[in-house]
């Protein structure tokens, strides 16, 4: 049973954790240098410990402690019960759900590992609006991508803002890091997969003529919001796909165009 603590001052050290939570840049450094991410609400403090994720501590204003009275129950990690004022001083945020969680990350599998059980995955390059990366990996998860590969510069799926976005998504769908991009996309091509590039440009084939859902293995791959996918990239595709667009709009936001093209990879795959 974890030990519930109250604390009054917004500078103890035990809250470190939680300190200046809106400032990107700082949360970006350290949270992957030290091994650590937030998750925040009920559900996705959940779901990140039934997926595994070990917690460090918790940190939850008075009146939820007895929502999450079982979680409190179950871990070993102390939980901080704080005011809500107190909150907002240490996180910069007023923090609506009124619970957070430091939680311990989980080494990434290679890509080898991701791809060796795979049949559609989602390649993502440049992706650094954390919204966008939980839209996508909600929308992943939904419906029926395996895996997600990420380019070295795109936005970290644990952040706490695309945690939020995806609702916990991000950690029921295996996703690795890609090195070496564009190169690194050779190694998806050997394991068998088609390298699909989203893209608006009129060259591309529709992607119901393009057929996904037929092809045995598939990797979709999806450029960043505005500048799409780069030359080198759509260079490196087998097959150029677009959506069909109508009234004159020439492309979708990253997220919904996500949705769209993981529903066409997916919808009367093969089953396994």
């Amino acid at each position: 049973m974890a030990e519930l603590i109250t604390v009054d001052d917004p500078d103890d050290p035990r809250l470190r954790d939680y300190t200046g939570l809106t400032d990107v840049e700082l949360r970006r450094r350290r949270e992957p240098a030290e091994g650590l991410f937030i998750a925040e609400g009920e559900k996705v403090i959940r779901r990140a410990g039934q997926a595994g994720y070990p917690m460090r501590s918790m940190l939850l204003s008075a009146k939820w402690v007895d929502t999450m009275r079982d979680i409190i129950d179950e871990v070993t990690a102390p939980v901080y019960a704080v005011s809500p004022e107190l909150a907002e001083r240490v996180t910069g945020y007023h923090v609506h759900r009124g619970a957070l969680a430091s939680m311990a990350r989980k080494p990434l599998p290679t890509v080898d590992e991701v791809l060796r059980t795979g049949r559609r995955v989602a390649v993502m390059e440049a992706v650094n609006d954390h919204t966008n990366i939980g839209a996508i990996f909600r929308s992943a998860a939904a419906l029926g991508m395996d895996a997600v590969l990420l380019s070295p510069d795109c936005a970290d799926p644990l952040y706490r803002r695309s945690v939020k976005v995806s609702m916990g998504a991000v950690f029921s769908v295996p996703y690795a890091r890609l090195d070496g991009w564009p190169r690194a996309l050779d190694s998806v091509r050997e394991a068998g997969f088609r390298l699909l590039a989203l893209t608006p440009d009129e060259r591309a084939v529709p992607m119901d003529e393009a057929a996904p859902h037929r092809l045995e293995r598939v990797a979709l791959m999806l450029g960043a919001e505005g500048a799409g996918l780069s030359g080198r990239a759509l260079d490196a595709a087998d097959t150029w796909v677009r959506i069909p667009m109508a009234h004159g709009v020439d492309s979708l936001n990253v997220g919904a165009a996500a949705a769209v093209a993981f529903y066409a990879v997916t919808t009367g795959r093969p089953e396994s």
